[in-house]
């Protein structure tokens, strides 16, 4: 019978955010896969955790992904973590999974703490619905070109940076975008964790000023709704409904403008003239 591959979320700063069932987890897996052991080995060792580790990340994770595969076949359980965060949200851990979901392996979440839905609490921008475009590319044109594909996104949109990449990145936001409203979350959880909210524009001139630290989470205000024009010959057609079902003709444009937002002075002049000619 295969083992099971837990995905186990740990602390993206404060460990005081993990988890008794994660750390009972990590207690009873037969292995550990890691991004870096040497983390790793900090998490496992403040919480008196003594388990073998394997490296897994962005580049072995083929060769130590079938690694791992083969020893969950054989009836291994493992606990695969991240050194922040949890595990497969842009992250190569993805792949595991996919590959255990192909293999016919079990996969079990541990949730735990994580940056994304903590910057999006932050934020207030999202109005319930948002999309997470994870980190974009270090080259500036596939960067904009990422950004022009975002252009009539209507939902707010959140992103992974870094600090060497962050002024470059909200300047073609900017460019790209638009000038809207932004929420820029760094060093979440930690010592100086902080949230900054403004826009795009004031988010460029603070920081060229005030040199980035930390890891940032960026949450950007979704396109602005496009308002649709009213159609008048369907509002006329709509009126002359009415009022071939009784209604006055300035009762019909009244109700009409109400209903479509055309305005009533033009309806009802539409509608006089027609009957004029």
């Amino acid at each position: 019978m295969s083992g099971i591959l837990y995905l186990v979320g740990t602390p993206i700063g404060n460990l005081a955010d993990f988890s008794p069932r994660a750390a009972e987890t990590l207690q009873t897996v037969d292995f550990i896969a890691c991004e870096d052991t040497r983390v790793t080995m900090k998490l496992l060792s403040r919480f008196d955790i003594h388990r073998p580790l394997v490296s897994y990340h962005e580049h072995n994770r083929r060769e130590s992904g079938d690694r791992i595969v083969e020893r969950l076949h054989s009836g291994e359980s493992c606990a695969l973590v991240t050194d922040a965060g949890m595990p497969a949200i842009s992250d190569p851990g993805e792949d595991l999974v996919r590959l255990c979901g192909e293999r016919g392996i079990t996969v079990i979440a541990i949730p735990g703490p994580s940056a994304l839905t903590a910057a999006v609490a932050l934020s207030g921008l999202t109005g319930g619905r948002f999309t997470f475009e994870g980190f974009l590319s270090t080259a500036a044109r596939a960067r904009r070109e990422h950004l022009a594909s975002l252009r009539n996104e209507p939902r707010a949109m959140v992103f992974y940076e870094a600090p060497h990449k962050l002024t470059r990145t909200l300047a073609d936001m900017l460019q790209t975008l638009g000038d809207r409203r932004i929420s820029i979350s760094r060093e979440l959880t930690k010592i100086h964790e902080e949230t900054w909210r403004g826009t795009l524009s004031d988010a460029v001139a603070r920081f060229d000023t005030s040199p980035p630290r930390g890891e940032f989470v960026l949450v950007v205000e979704g396109a602005p709704k496009i308002a649709e024009t009213p159609d008048l010959d369907a509002a006329i057609a709509l009126a002359r409904s009415h009022i071939a079902r009784g209604m006055s003709v300035r009762d019909a444009a009244r109700q009409v403008s109400v209903e479509t937002g055309v305005a009533r002075n033009a309806l009802y002049f539409a509608l006089t003239e027609s009957e004029e000619s």
